[in-house]
């Protein structure tokens, strides 16, 4: 699928490249208030960073989404992160105009609403804390480069690879090993960018997205994001666009997974221009 790389100053809003996109974009603008606005975390509303604990929002974020919530039906964070932590790093917790916010975390299994501030999860996958109490003896058996690290989810454990001295070398060492262990553990590998994360099946972002989507009822979607987590959310939108529903699919610019930018209809410069493409949506929308 083509896609559109945003040039455009911050007031305008791109036109995607393809009819689909659009369509969805004029289905939002004619009736915003059956809108759903769904963004990934982590490369999309956030920067990619060395260490994903000092993950934050882009500073526009919070009030560009503070200005466009109140105008659609709903918009929501779709992140693999625990919940908590992406309403932490997010700032999103307290602020006027996102007091409907939903983070549907670990892939949609948790889920923080901004309405009562509280957290609803099923009980965790028992496969999760064998395969992470096996985790060090693995990297070490496949000699790991120094820089290799594990990062606690919860719900799942990932693997990181950009600090190690060869990122791409070490992914790609990875790949089987974490997958033979996942698989004793009922697990799936979801590869990202420069990371392997284990985690139960039947989680991912697109069921995340169409349960939701299906819940509130949308009558249109938005879904943007960076990584090949997304694949799955896109996939969730075309299946809406299938069933009548129109649709958008953003990706926040990365080199590093052209897949994504394939399938788009709209690309833009990574968080600040999904902060630019959203301000110039609620601009028109006020």
């Amino acid at each position: 699928m083509a896609s559109q790389t945003d040039s455009t100053d911050a007031g305008d809003l791109p036109t995607p490249s393809t009819q689909a996109g659009r369509d969805g974009l004029d289905a939002i603008l004619a009736h915003p208030g059956k809108a759903l606005i769904a963004l990934d975390f982590d490369g999309t509303l956030a920067p990619i960073v060395p260490d994903p604990e000092q993950a934050r929002a882009h500073p526009d974020a919070v009030p560009t989404l503070a200005a466009l919530a109140p105008e659609v039906a709903a918009v929501a964070v779709v992140t693999g992160r625990p919940p908590g932590v992406a309403v932490r790093h997010g700032g999103f917790a307290g602020v006027p105009g996102l007091e409907h916010l939903v983070v549907l975390g670990h892939y949609g299994a948790e889920r923080w609403d901004a309405v009562t501030g509280s957290v609803t999860a099923p009980a965790p996958h028992p496969g999760v804390a064998a395969a992470r109490a096996e985790l060090p003896g693995l990297l070490d058996r496949v000699g790991a480069w120094q820089g290799t690290w594990i990062e606690e989810k919860g719900r799942a454990v990932a693997v990181h690879t950009r600090r190690a001295s060869d990122p791409q070398a070490a992914f790609e060492a990875l790949r089987a090993p974490l997958t033979d262990l996942a698989t004793r553990h009922g697990l799936v590998v979801e590869p990202g960018r420069l990371v392997l994360e284990l985690r139960p099946p039947g989680m991912d972002k697109g069921v995340a997205l169409l349960e939701y989507a299906r819940e509130i009822g949308a009558g249109s979607v938005l879904y943007a994001g960076d990584d090949l987590g997304d694949l799955a959310a896109f996939t969730a939108v075309d299946k809406l666009r299938a069933s009548g529903t129109p649709g958008v699919l953003v990706c926040s610019g990365s080199e590093e997974v052209t897949e994504l930018r394939e399938r788009a209809d709209l690309v833009v410069d990574g968080p600040a221009g999904v902060v630019r493409l959203l301000r110039a949506l609620a601009a028109r929308l006020v």
